[in-house]
């Protein structure tokens, strides 16, 4: 071997070593992890993701249990990267749905690096809030948001604080108002403080991994909660089927609404069509804004008893069938 091939070889080495060494060094710089946000349903999680994200994320509703998967979102504070699961409310399950939902929650907060307990400050300390410590409590990164602050006066926060550090004690307590943005900023900062170095785990900027299809189901299903004020939402399932573009460079979103029965399929019609025109209606003009792009959207409703018991429909909302 000659001396300049040997110098070839001893340059390549090092360079190399450069290399890994600069990698070694980036590894060493970057945070990255997972935070499951939990809570009872209608605490404002849903808020909070959307609020954090800029935009919005997951449904919003005054009813209860209208989140039904885990949804992921990554937010960079810094060089820290913070991967949010929003989760489904907990409550007490009665049906197979509800279990899927309730499990989804629970199984978001076994690998998470920091868990977020939600707590309704209007609510305080439920049965359902108390049920959740039990399951959490020994997690050594928990976090304790209290939300809707803003609707409490300060004298009744104080003895509510004092329950949450006896009856958890956290890593933390935050007083915010998710629907304000009050507070979430020095929470950020401090979920980020406990993430573990390593590298990314998503690309380094904020970002969901939301399929887009369930994306648009929601859209129009946090709609019908909207419009319906029966307990029929629980009872309906919200398919985005084909999304195609036209020539005119306009998406056409076609969505399968199932409900249980005829019954139900008049209630999301209304009288000549209305309450289906303006489901459809409200959800278009939403696609349009959160995507910037012209779109047409047909809804389709047909009955389907048996959907909660069909596992395709859990996948596609990336929860678990259970049986």
């Amino acid at each position: 071997m000659s001396d300049s091939t040997i110098h070839v070889c001893v340059c390549k080495i090092f360079i190399h070593f450069c290399f890994w060494c600069a990698i070694v060094r980036g590894m060493e710089n970057t945070y990255s992890g997972f935070v499951a946000i939990v809570g009872p349903t209608n605490a404002g999680k849903s808020t909070l993701i959307n609020q954090i994200m800029g935009r919005k994320v997951s449904i919003v509703s005054h009813k209860v249990q209208t989140t039904r998967t885990n949804l992921r979102a990554v937010k960079m504070i810094g060089a820290r990267q913070l991967i949010f699961v929003d989760t489904p409310g907990i409550f007490r399950p009665s049906r197979r749905l509800d279990r899927a939902m309730v499990g989804a929650a629970m199984d978001a907060t076994s690998d998470a690096d920091a868990i977020l307990l939600v707590i309704d400050a209007q609510k305080g300390i439920t049965n359902t809030v108390r049920s959740l410590v039990e399951k959490i409590r020994d997690h050594k990164n928990l976090f304790v948001a209290l939300n809707k602050v803003d609707a409490v006066s300060k004298p009744d926060l104080l003895p509510l604080t004092a329950e949450i550090n006896e009856l958890v004690h956290p890593h933390d307590i935050f007083m915010i108002s998710a629907l304000k943005n009050d507070g979430v900023d020095e929470m950020l900062h401090a979920l980020a403080d406990v993430m573990p170095a390593g590298p990314y785990l998503f690309e380094p900027h904020d970002a969901t991994d939301v399929p887009d299809k369930l994306y648009l189901s929601e859209l129009t299903r946090e709609k019908i909660y909207k419009y319906i004020h029966q307990e029929l939402p629980y009872h309906i399932n919200v398919v985005t089927e084909r999304v195609d573009v036209a020539d005119d460079g306009v998406l056409d979103i076609y969505q399968k609404i199932a409900v249980q029965n005829d019954a139900h399929k008049k209630i999301v019609i209304g009288r000549g069509g209305a309450q289906l025109k303006q489901i459809g209606t409200a959800a278009r003009h939403d696609i349009q804004n959160q995507w910037g792009v012209n779109a047409r959207l047909h809804l389709f409703v047909r009955v389907e008893p048996n959907w909660e018991n069909i596992a395709e429909n859990y996948e596609d909302q990336g929860l678990e069938f259970k049986k």
